[in-house]
C-alpha cells in the first residue's frame, strides 16, 4: 500500500500502524534494525508476526514516513465505530488506521486515506468487540 501511494502521490505522507502488543515493526523502523516480538497477545491477529521480513523491511523504511501504535481499546473501538457507522465489517487489523485517527494517535491536516482491509473476523471475536461497547 506504501509503495502504491507514494507512486501515485510521492508527497503524500505515509503513516503505519500497529498494536502497541505488537510493535516490531515501529520499532524496527525506530532503531532501522529488525526487531521481533514473540506470539504478542493482540486482538489484531493479522499482526501476530514474529517481525517484518527481510524483502518487507527495507521497503518500509523506504516507503514509510511514519510508525504509530495503538491499544487494544482503540483497535476495538474502530472496529465498532466502522460496524455502527458505516455498516462495515472490517477485522480488528484492518482497522489499524481508523483506531490511530480516532484515538489521536496521528494529527493530521488536509486530505487522508485510510486503508482499510479485511473482513476476515470470526464471529466469537466480533461478537466479544460488539459486546465491549455494552460493558462500557
Amino acid at each position: 500500500s506504501a509503495i502504491s501511494a507514494k507512486a501515485l502521490a510521492p508527497d503524500c505522507q505515509v503513516i503505519g500502524v500497529e498494536p502497541d502488543l505488537a510493535d516490531d515493526a515501529t520499532r524496527s523502523f525506530q532503531t532501522g534494525r529488525l526487531q521481533s516480538v514473540s506470539n504478542p497477545p493482540t486482538i489484531a491477529d493479522g499482526t501476530r508476526t514474529r517481525s517484518l521480513g527481510d524483502l518487507t523491511f527495507p521497503l518500509v523504511l523506504q516507503h514509510v514516513d511514519q510508525m504509530v501504535t495503538v491499544s487494544e481499546a482503540a483497535i476495538s473501538g474502530a472496529v465498532r465505530f466502522l460496524f455502527f457507522r458505516l455498516k462495515a465489517v472490517v477485522e480488528p487489523s484492518g482497522a489499524l488506521g481508523v483506531a490511530a485517527l480516532l484515538s489521536g494517535s496521528v494529527q493530521l491536516k488536509g486530505r487522508v486515506g485510510v486503508i482499510l482491509s479485511g473482513g476476515n473476523v470470526d464471529g466469537p471475536t466480533m461478537s466479544m468487540i460488539l459486546s465491549e461497547m455494552e460493558a462500557t
